[in-house]
C-alpha cells in the first residue's frame, strides 16, 4: 500500500524552495497552511504528516488512527505533543545543522545593527539632520565595536557555538553560560548568573523546555549589570516579553532584538509593538532561520527522513 503523506504547511518554505517528493510509492497533498480546527479532517488518512508549526496535540492525534509518522520541517517539536505520539507508537523526527549558518548571521546582523545605531542613523538622514549639522559626520548616538566585548550565549548546540566562533572572529569574549539552577558551572561554562553580570551581549539559542521558559524575567534584567544588548533568535517563550519592554524603557539594558515571539504574528496589543517605533529595538519575523540555502536544506532533509522511515531506518527521532 502507497503512503499517505500529508504536508499541513507548505508555505512555511517558501515557493522558491524545490521539495523532492520521496522515493517511494505514495499519495501526496499539500495545503498552503492549516488551522489547529482542520488537523483532524486534513490529516485523517494520513499515515505519514509532514508540518512546521502546525499544532499536533493529543486530541488531535487520538483521531488520527492511521498515521505512523511525523515528520517536522524544523529542529524545534515543542508543537507537537511528542509524549502522546509515543504512547500511539507514532515516530517523530526534525531537522537539524540546518540553520548553524543563517542563524547565526542574522544574530550578528542584529547585534552590529543595534551596537553601531544603524537604525537611529539611517532616521536621521532620512529626517535630514545630517545636512542640518553642517559636517561630514554626525555623531548623536551610540558607537560602539565589538571588539573587546563580552558576549555570552545561552545553548552550546551547533548554532550557539557557530555564534560564538563569529565572536571570537570580531575579538570578543564569549562565555557559554550554564543551566540557570546549576550549582557548579565546570568549564567550558560561566555560571549563568555572571554571564548575566559580565555580559556586553547576551545572545540566546537554547530549546524551549519547561525549563527555559521564562528565563530571562525582571530578576535576570536586574542583575545585568553592564547594559547588555539582549538578542533573542531562538523561541519566544525563553524570555518574559513584558519584563523585557519594561526593562528596555527604564534603560536597564541597552537595546533588544527579536526574532521569536511568544505569539506569531504577535497580536496589535502585543507589548513589542509598542516598541517598534524605538531605534534601540528591532522586532523582526521571525526570519532568522529563512536564508534561502537553509530552507532547501530543511526540505532536503524532511525527504530524507519520509525515505528512511519508510526503508524501516528512521533518522533523526525526536526522544
Amino acid at each position: 500500500m502507497p503512503e499517505s503523506i500529508v504536508f499541513l504547511d507548505h508555505d512555511t518554505l517558501g515557493p522558491e524552495v524545490s521539495l523532492r517528493r520521496p522515493d517511494l510509492p505514495h499519495d501526496w497533498t499539500a495545503y498552503d497552511r492549516t488551522a489547529p480546527d482542520q488537523v483532524v479532517e486534513r490529516a485523517r488518512d494520513a499515515t505519514i504528516l509532514v508540518v512546521n508549526k502546525v499544532p499536533l496535540r493529543e486530541a488531535a492525534l487520538e483521531q488520527l488512527p492511521k498515521l505512523r509518522f511525523v515528520a517536522v520541517a524544523a529542529t524545534g517539536t515543542d508543537n507537537v505533543d511528542v509524549a502522546a505520539c509515543r504512547r500511539r507508537g507514532i515516530a517523530v523526527s526534525n531537522v537539524r545543522t540546518y540553520a548553524v549558518h543563517t542563524v547565526p548571521e542574522h544574530t550578528f546582523a542584529l547585534i552590529l545593527a543595534l551596537r553601531r545605531s544603524l537604525i537611529a542613523y539611517r532616521d536621521s538622514v532620512a529626517a535630514g539632520e545630517w545636512q542640518r549639522g553642517g559636517q561630514f559626520t554626525l555623531l548623536t548616538h551610540p558607537i560602539r565595536d565589538l571588539n573587546g566585548a563580552t558576549l555570552g550565549i545561552v545553548g552550546r548546540g551547533a548554532i550557539g557555538q557557530a555564534v560564538a566562533a563569529l565572536g571570537r572572529a570580531f575579538g570578543m569574549t564569549v562565555l557559554f553560560a550554564a543551566r540557570k539552577d546549576a550549582r557548579i558551572a565546570e568549564p567550558p561554562y560561566t555560571p549563568f548568573a555572571e554571564v548575566l553580570a559580565r555580559g556586553d551581549v547576551l545572545s540566546l539559542h537554547c530549546p524551549l523546555t519547561p525549563e527555559t521558559r521564562g528565563l530571562l524575567s525582571d530578576a535576570e534584567f536586574e542583575r545585568m549589570a553592564r547594559r547588555p544588548l539582549v538578542i533573542n533568535a531562538g523561541r519566544g517563550g525563553l524570555v518574559d516579553e513584558a519584563a523585557l519592554v519594561r526593562a528596555l524603557e527604564d534603560g536597564r539594558i541597552a537595546g533588544a532584538a527579536v526574532d521569536a515571539v511568544s505569539a506569531e504574528p504577535p497580536p496589535p496589543d502585543h507589548p513589542f509593538m509598542r516598541l517598534t517605533g524605538r531605534p534601540d529595538f528591532i522586532l523582526t519575523p521571525h526570519v532568522g532561520w529563512a536564508s534561502r540555502e537553509a530552507r532547501q536544506e530543511v526540505a532536503n532533509q524532511v525527504t530524507s527522513c519520509i525515505e528512511a522511515f519508510a526503508a524501516g531506518r528512521p533518522r533523526n527521532l525526536v526522544s
